[in-house]
């Protein structure tokens, strides 16, 4: 009998490997969490606004998931909204980053999940300036920030590159 099983990753348009981490993997990702990521990363929570440590981050980077570390958005799609959260008008690439309808607290919203680990990242809102109209407003908490020509985390050991 011949092994059908696709073992070659799910590369995004960009480039990286979209595969979930295994269940092994996840555990150790989350081992790697403090309370406050856990329950923003894991439980769907918000920080508090205005006090996110990426709000001011203004160097030339990426932002990338805290959890599994894909880039999810550019330094240059970042912009100041006064909301309190950094925002940003699109991902690095769609497929990095999950919409889901969210209907808690008795409105209509549009989740953002990091689209290879599934956490939590925060909401986008058809309210951003121009090129989209869209404002990806993200918990400071579910980021890190990579500055431009800095290796990019890998805890998959994936080897997706630098900033």
């Amino acid at each position: 009998m011949t092994d059908t099983t696709d073992t070659r990753p799910n590369l995004s348009a960009a480039g990286y490997d979209l595969t979930p981490p295994s269940e092994g993997q996840r555990v150790a990702l989350e081992a790697d969490l403090n309370a406050e990521e856990k329950r923003v990363l894991l439980s769907h929570g918000t920080e508090a606004p205005f006090c996110g440590v990426l709000l001011g981050e203004k160097r030339a980077g990426v932002f990338v998931c805290r959890q599994c570390g894909l880039p999810l958005f550019k330094a240059t799609t970042k912009f100041e909204s006064g909301t309190g959260w950094p925002s940003f008008t699109q991902p690095v690439s769609a497929d990095h980053v999950t919409a889901i309808e969210d209907r808690a607290y008795g409105m209509v919203r549009v989740e953002t999940t990091c689209a290879r680990c599934g956490s939590h990242q925060g909401h986008v809102f058809p309210d951003g300036p121009p090129p989209t109209g869209l404002r990806y407003c993200i918990n400071s908490v579910a980021l890190s920030f990579v500055e431009e020509g800095r290796p990019l985390p890998d805890p998959l050991g994936r080897g997706d590159g630098v900033a």
